[in-house]
């Protein structure tokens, strides 16, 4: 059994049957293939099948001094999904990393953005620019919808459903869910898409797209990522700001506000109800409220 022939299998079993998305494929790839680069590396000549507990713990070992115990914590969900993968293909009877401890990293949330501060940051942008107005309707649908980067390069006109209030959006996995948007956003969408859009020429394939850059392509993750440090360090805000910082926010004002947990579910698409309880920090005094509102001994 070769390595190179498992991983591709593998890639191939990731994407078709398990629908993951093409970010987290890559993610999953470099986990398997350090474990096989550290095996050349020490001339270790042993097959995904044979592999043994013994030679993963010390990859592990040789692995947790260049890393951080979240990436640590990374690597090792990476490769028990792969010998997962191999014990459901047969090829395996055991998981070699079933023994391996994932180090406790705690969660660091980002920075959230006060409504002022966001206010600050979409009004400080220059509307003269040529990309003024595409930047600006980019940050006010991030924290309007709280969608993930992907998403948002990946929105199309024909998503846009301002009628029924909504928005389609495709999440990790690509599976679908409608997103509200209020009438602020679509007005800032629609004048864009009227004003602003129609003066870049789609390339060939991306007519339907929301957001183009100036060659009339998809923009990037990472210029997304560029727009937000732009903008944000123009309004004059001192805190590590990214793209997720927006659905963070909207997620958390969403909370503060007395939305129900189960709704910032849905609209954020975690399959979990744990992981938006994670992703937020619910406040004490927000808990305090709900005993108030709802408790029938209040």
């Amino acid at each position: 059994m070769e390595w190179t022939q498992v991983i591709k299998d593998y890639t191939a079993y990731l994407q078709i049957e398990r629908g993951m998305a093409i970010n987290t494929i890559e993610s999953y790839q470099r986990d398997v293939s350090k474990l096989t680069s550290y095996l050349e590396t020490n001339k270790i000549r042993i097959s995904p099948d044979k592999i043994d507990n013994k030679s993963l713990l010390e990859f592990v070992y040789h692995n947790s001094k260049i890393s951080t115990p979240k990436s640590q914590a990374r690597l090792i969900a990476g490769l028990r999904s792969f010998f997962d993968y191999l014990i459901h293909e047969k090829y395996r009877e055991n998981n070699p990393t079933e023994l391996i401890e994932t180090p406790k990293t705690g969660r660091k949330l980002p920075d959230t953005l006060s409504l002022q501060e966001i206010d600050v940051i979409i009004n400080t942008i220059d509307l003269s620019h040529p990309q003024g107005e595409r930047n600006k309707t980019i940050i006010e649908t991030l924290y309007a919808c709280g969608l993930r980067v992907t998403e948002l390069i990946s929105l199309k006109i024909s998503d846009l459903y301002f009628d029924e209030g909504f928005i389609s959006v495709t999440g990790k996995g690509n599976k679908q869910r409608f997103v509200p948007i209020g009438q602020k956003t679509q007005y800032c969408i629609s004048s864009y898409i009227k004003y602003n859009r129609c003066k870049t020429a789609p390339y060939p394939g991306y007519e339907d797209n929301l957001f183009l850059n100036r060659r009339g392509k998809q923009l990037s993750r990472n210029m997304i990522f560029t727009i937000v440090k732009n903008v944000t360090m123009v309004a004059g805000i001192h805190k590590q700001i990214s793209p997720h910082t927006f659905r963070h926010s909207f997620a958390t004002h969403l909370l503060e506000y007395g939305a129900d947990l189960r709704a910032i579910q849905q609209m954020l698409g975690h399959e979990s109800i744990t992981t938006t309880e994670i992703y937020m920090h619910l406040d004490k005094s927000h808990l305090k409220q709900v005993i108030e509102k709802y408790h029938p001994r209040r």
